[in-house]
């Protein structure tokens, strides 16, 4: 049972949708009456599609956003406060999501709340709708984070930014969330989805296994010391290099670089 009465969604697998083009794969959370909220069928099924997607050689790059009007407003505490289920817990080693390799960006077409916006901040980058907007609703419900709220969030806002999100409950818009470094872009509405495949697009054009070795480290780099950064890129670095040293194709893609970046800039 929903929250407004009426039957709740089950296990259905429409309530996560699936589209690819052109190597990209837009994962669409479709309960768009309940504002996409995070029920048991959500919780199955969108890790499910993460890890088909993963092993998906066809794709290169995955999309998140939900079905308007909303991107998630968390968790379904209807069916969290009325059930002993495993809403709420971790899915993945680390927050809502398996481990993966391939870039996931988000597309936040509306509200991200809560459980919400942890899932948004477990994707690699943000491109934000004017509709957008954010909060941490945890204190407020009496609940406390765990799909890596109190990391993700610091490192995107600022400490102090982030504890006044916690602490008030506060919604912050999309261009409070763009001055902030939540977000890495806002467009119009219509553009929201356009906008990140085009992106989506420029991703799929590098060498993907260098690209997925490169946020490899950014992962790994993550959480420690800058000394220990600069070693743990350096020995990377020089790993990949005497495994993968091309010089004729290295050129080649210098070249393609230079092509590209006057193209851009013309």
């Amino acid at each position: 049972m929903s929250d407004d009465g009426a039957m709740d969604d089950g296990v259905s697998d429409d309530v996560v949708l699936v589209e690819i083009d052109g190597r990209v794969a837009v994962i669409t959370l479709n309960r768009p009456a309940k504002r996409n909220a995070l029920n048991r069928a959500v919780q199955r099924r969108l890790p499910e599609i993460v890890t088909q997607l993963e092993a998906d050689d066809g794709v290169d790059v995955l999309v998140l956003t939900g079905a308007d009007p909303a991107f998630c407003a968390g968790l379904d505490l209807r069916e969290f406060g009325t059930a002993s289920t495993e809403v709420g817990v971790p899915l993945g080693p680390r927050g809502p999501l398996p481990p993966r390799t391939k870039p996931l960006i988000g597309a936040i077409n509306g509200v991200a709340v809560t459980g919400g916006l942890e899932l948004a901040l477990n994707c690699d980058f943000l491109i934000a709708s004017e509709r957008a907007a954010f909060a941490d609703t945890h204190a407020r419900v009496g609940i406390q984070p765990g799909w890596g709220l109190t990391v993700l969030l610091p490192e995107a806002v600022g400490l102090r930014r982030a504890r006044q999100m916690s602490a008030t409950g506060n919604y912050v818009d999309a261009a409070t969330a763009l001055a902030w470094g939540l977000v890495n872009e806002v467009v119009p509405h219509d553009e929201l989805l356009a906008r990140t495949r085009e992106l989506a697009a420029d991703v799929v054009s590098n060498d993907q296994a260098a690209l997925r070795r490169l946020l490899r480290t950014y992962a790994e780099v993550t959480g420690t010391t800058a000394d220990e950064g600069w070693r743990i890129e350096a020995a990377t670095s020089s790993e990949w290099m005497a495994r993968r040293h091309e010089p004729g194709e290295i050129e080649r893609r210098r070249q393609a670089v230079i092509d590209r970046g006057r193209a851009q800039q013309s």
